[in-house]
């Protein structure tokens, strides 16, 4: 775990986690001609963002956007801000937020150095790590028997990008997004299909027999999780993160957690000391 802290905490501090006041801000001008912030978000993802039974888009990563980071673009702009959300996913997000037709991601990105040549991050609201889905019983335990499996990933997940790497054995198919990968492993058509923990914590919590799955193996690869901006617009930045670490602060963040991973949530995922303490460090401006 101190490992995965230390990790994270560089990835933070190398976003430059505050920023001074802003003058001109192309995103905030946008959002306050139009009065509304346009989230990238996803359909089948739960607990972060999915749609539910009741055709409602939730999510504890909607409810970030919709309690901590929204009210604190309001309050930056002196108006309320209404937040419309638009599917994305992990080929699509980018895309969508060079061409302007979001103007943020909230979902499950995971900040990586790669992907920062794209587009920027928020400080990390969440950290998990890569594991498998299998049919309980598989033969499948963890990363080192996949090779020759069929392994099922998102197209261009840095899980697909890590086997790839580490496993140039496996039989990797990759998948537009998380129900049709779930599909093809329900079906017989790959052994396993590997996503971050708490993904697939969601995904089996939502099958219509839980029992039916296992999640196994080690993290064989630490994904913290960021809300994604355009690059350069380093007001904006400031903002969502003034509003994040505003919900660390004040218990807000930890109450919309306890709802979505409590005991009584939709994924129960107990937070450690270690990722408390980690959150609550963030909270302090640098």
């Amino acid at each position: 775990m101190n490992r995965l802290l230390a990790t994270v905490l560089a990835l933070t501090l190398s976003l430059g986690v505050a920023a001074p006041a802003f003058a001109q801000s192309a995103t905030l001008d946008k959002i306050n001609q139009s009065g509304t912030l346009t989230i990238g978000t996803r359909t089948g993802s739960p607990p972060f963002a999915y749609v539910n039974k009741d055709n409602q888009w939730v999510g504890f990563s909607i409810d970030l956007v919709e309690q901590a980071i929204a009210p604190a673009i309001g309050r930056k702009l002196n108006k309320p801000i209404k937040v419309e959300k638009k599917e994305s996913t992990p080929p699509t997000r980018i895309a969508l937020l060079a061409s302007n037709a979001v103007d943020l991601i909230a979902g499950t990105m995971t900040d990586t150095r790669a992907r920062r040549d794209s587009v920027d991050f928020s400080l990390t609201f969440f950290v998990t790590g890569a594991q498998f889905l299998v049919k309980t019983g598989s033969p499948i335990k963890g990363i080192q028997d996949v090779a020759g499996k069929r392994i099922a990933a998102q197209q261009a997940s840095t899980n697909a990008r890590i086997i790839r790497e580490r496993v140039p054995t496996a039989q990797l198919r990759e998948f537009p997004d998380q129900p049709a990968a779930f599909q093809a492993l329900a079906q017989g058509q790959v052994d396993a299909y590997t996503n971050d923990g708490i993904q697939l914590a969601g995904l089996k919590a939502k099958a219509p027999r839980p029992d039916d799955w296992a999640i196994v193996g080690d993290f064989y690869s630490y994904e913290p999780y960021g809300m994604a901006m355009r690059k350069n617009d380093s007001d904006f930045r400031a903002v969502v993160n003034n509003g994040l670490m505003e919900a660390i602060d004040s218990g807000k963040y930890f109450e919309l957690y306890e709802k979505w991973f409590g005991p009584r949530g939709e994924v129960p995922y107990p937070l450690t000391p270690e990722n408390r303490r980690f959150l609550q460090l963030q909270a302090v401006p640098k």
